[in-house]
């Protein structure tokens, strides 16, 4: 609250021939002012400060539009994902990216390896995003038993990013994966990528554990 102070303030001095009498009624009229001024003042603070949120609340929002592309394997690039439940993992997968607030456009892959076709939330980061993916979705996969062994993928993935003129024909690659991978392998594919989009790397590293 504000708050005013008078000081040293004689009301005999305004005038001397204010009768003794009506001092008590002049004391009372400046504190009514006073409290006047208090109010008025107290009151358009209150209106700044809600004026004010009602201004932060409608400010625009943040706009985006982020697509990548993001591949990973199964550990050691085994042939793990059977067909009979690969369309439940690739649900699974979707969903869980979804629920980060992140938007899924496609899901697909083989036996090694998933593609996942997004749309970024800007709030979120891609290694948080793909961490929580990879953990969940594993997780999906050895509480159902829909291996025979401990299901993993492979640490690291790789990540790339497009234009909105591109996803058409990024969205059609990832829908055609079974034809693709009739003619190339997953280690032609990915290198293939990291070429491309000019990805320094090192095969021996890359792919150690093939070779």
């Amino acid at each position: 609250m504000i708050h005013f102070v008078a000081t040293d303030f004689n009301p005999l001095k305004i005038n001397s021939n204010i009768p003794m009498s009506s001092v008590g009624t002049y004391h009372i009229n400046i504190c009514c002012i006073l409290n006047v001024f208090n109010v008025f003042y107290v009151r358009i603070f209150c209106m700044f400060i809600i004026n004010f949120k009602l201004f932060i609340y409608k400010m625009p929002n943040t706009y985006h539009q982020i697509y990548i592309q993001v591949v990973f394997a199964v550990k050691n690039r085994e042939a793990a994902i059977d067909k009979l439940w690969k369309s439940k993992l690739l649900g699974v997968i979707g969903n869980l990216i979804n629920e980060t607030g992140c938007k899924t456009i496609i899901v697909n892959g083989v036996e090694d390896h998933i593609h996942c076709l997004i749309g970024l939330k800007p709030a979120i980061s891609i290694s948080e995003l793909m961490k929580i993916v990879k953990a969940k979705s594993s997780k999906y996969i050895n509480d159902h038993h829909l291996t025979n062994s401990r299901f993993e993928w492979q640490e690291g993935y790789g990540v790339f990013s497009y234009s909105q003129s591109q996803i058409d024909v990024v969205y059609k690659y990832i829908a055609n994966q079974e034809e693709h991978h009739k003619k190339k392998s997953f280690k032609e594919e990915y290198l293939e990528f990291l070429d491309k989009f000019e990805i320094p790397f090192d095969e021996k590293y890359t792919f150690g554990d093939l070779i």
